[in-house]
């Protein structure tokens, strides 16, 4: 993907994200891998987004029937689901999926765009995804911890944007970012070269749902 294209589709996420209008409350947004390391064209666009439960949602059944699904109401807003049906998207059990449904509004589809969401921040989960991908071996599990945060307690960060269109933001390799999460040396190379064949194989747009 050309780089100003993949950075046009995160300004967008973010005029999404600020206007408020989405299936469950988003508290955080971040940018990690290539698009923060100024690369042109990037291989994938990673985005991760940090999403609160719905405290104050009630059940709707007769959107439940109207869509055929389960869970609106208690998963992702009843009014957001009622204005956009086109974004509701459900698990394979027919229970609305908040992650699919915030891919799906915001992300362009088909692009090879990936969507990380969790319930808690940027940093505390790639520290405790990094531990478990490392008791298992498990390395393609592992989220490049070298990302951006441009979006968090209710405000976006324009100037960071900028800065990443004009690719000035300094990190360092990943093997090395890696060590900072206490691998060593040769774990690291070989976490990096998995992580590196996994992207490889991924295609068009994707999405993951993470608790922590």
């Amino acid at each position: 993907m050309d780089r100003d294209a993949a950075l046009d589709h995160v300004e967008t996420v973010l005029d999404t994200v600020s206007d408020g209008d989405l299936p469950v409350p988003v508290t955080e947004c971040w940018v990690y891998g290539e698009v923060a390391l100024g690369k042109d064209p990037i291989t994938r666009l990673d985005v991760y987004v940090t999403k609160d439960l719905l405290f104050s949602g009630d059940p709707a059944p007769e959107l439940d029937a109207e869509y055929g699904v389960e869970g609106i109401g208690r998963t992702v807003d009843a009014a957001w689901a009622r204005e956009h049906p086109e974004w509701v998207r459900t698990d394979d059990s027919g229970y609305v999926a908040p992650e699919k449904c915030l891919a799906a509004q915001l992300l362009p589809e088909g692009e090879p765009v990936h969507l990380e969401v969790c319930n808690t921040g940027f940093e505390r989960n790639v520290t405790q995804r990094a531990e478990g991908a490392r008791m298992r071996e498990h390395y393609e599990q592992v989220i490049d911890p070298r990302g951006v945060c441009l979006y968090a307690e209710g405000r976006r960060d324009d100037d960071t944007l900028a800065k990443l269109r004009e690719s000035a933001l300094a990190f360092p390799p990943l093997e090395e970012a890696l060590t900072m999460l206490g691998f060593d040396d040769e774990e690291a190379e070989t976490a990096a070269e998995t992580m590196r064949a996994y992207e490889a194989d991924q295609e068009g747009t994707t999405v993951r749902g993470d608790v922590v």
